[in-house]
């Protein structure tokens, strides 16, 4: 529609836009996992949360065809349309490479230089992606620039360490894969830069520190009642101060 046929119609273009932001709020959200995912040994939960109508953050999981189960979890930089434009094209890139079966450091290799062959002037987005056996609760991951993962465990909550750079930054990026040995009862919790850099009005961050030491009382919680003990204490926080950025959190535990 044309804006001359709008003016015609009585439509006013503020609406309009408006219109055009749900439906691409509507877009964005199909993109993301509608419930849980649950298997022998193991469940993810999630929970996206963008600052505006759309953002720039994306995750999802999905059993792959040798039984293991996949899931990544992104951060594009910059907010609203445009970072949700990049977040499409990484998600559509990803899940085009992890199809193949592709180890996680080969997955991010190829998705760097995908992005690199489409490249965006002044984009590119952090990005987690990993492999959990659900038969012997092995995962392997790599994390190009994203916060640490947190494992809960019987020993407490510590933070799964090891990053790179950002995919669609440079050329020939070279990636590690990390792998951390799980045991029965054992939560890993994900999130984007949204969830530890949120704040309260005087300033004070949520951190990561924070979120450790909530999720270190955890560990027997399910995947759900971990996100929402997250939420309830981000809530208790901020307050209502609005949010300033995307936030996406995705919860593994495994049986």
């Amino acid at each position: 529609m044309s804006v001359l046929e709008v003016v015609a119609e009585g439509v006013s273009i503020e609406k309009l836009r408006a219109h055009e932001m749900e439906e691409a709020r509507s877009l964005q959200q199909a993109l993301v996992p509608a419930e849980a995912l649950r298997g022998e040994g193991f469940q993810f939960a999630s929970q996206f949360r963008p600052a505006q109508s759309v953002g720039g953050d994306f995750l999802d999981y999905f059993v792959l065809s040798d039984g293991t189960v996949g899931y990544f979890l992104g951060d594009v930089v910059g907010k609203g349309l445009p970072a949700a434009l990049y977040a499409a094209l990484s998600v559509g890139t990803l899940r085009g490479i992890h199809k193949t079966g592709q180890l996680p450091v080969r997955v991010m290799e190829l998705l760097n230089r995908r992005l690199r062959m489409r490249h965006a002037p002044g984009r590119f987005c952090s990005v987690q992606y990993g492999v959990l056996d659900p038969a012997t609760r092995m995962l392997r991951y790599v994390n190009a620039g994203l916060p640490f993962p947190l494992h809960l465990s019987k020993k407490g909550c510590r933070a799964l360490e090891g990053g790179g750079i950002p995919a669609g930054m440079f050329a020939d990026t070279a990636y590690a894969t990390q792998a951390v040995q799980l045991q029965r009862g054992d939560a890993v919790l994900f999130f984007t830069d949204g969830l530890s850099e949120a704040h309260s009005p005087d300033g004070q961050e949520f951190g990561r520190v924070q979120i450790q030491s909530l999720c270190a009382q955890l560990r027997e919680s399910t995947g759900e009642q971990i996100l929402e003990a997250v939420f309830a204490a981000l809530k208790e926080l901020v307050g209502d101060l609005p949010q300033h950025d995307d936030i996406a959190v995705a919860v593994m535990k495994v049986f």
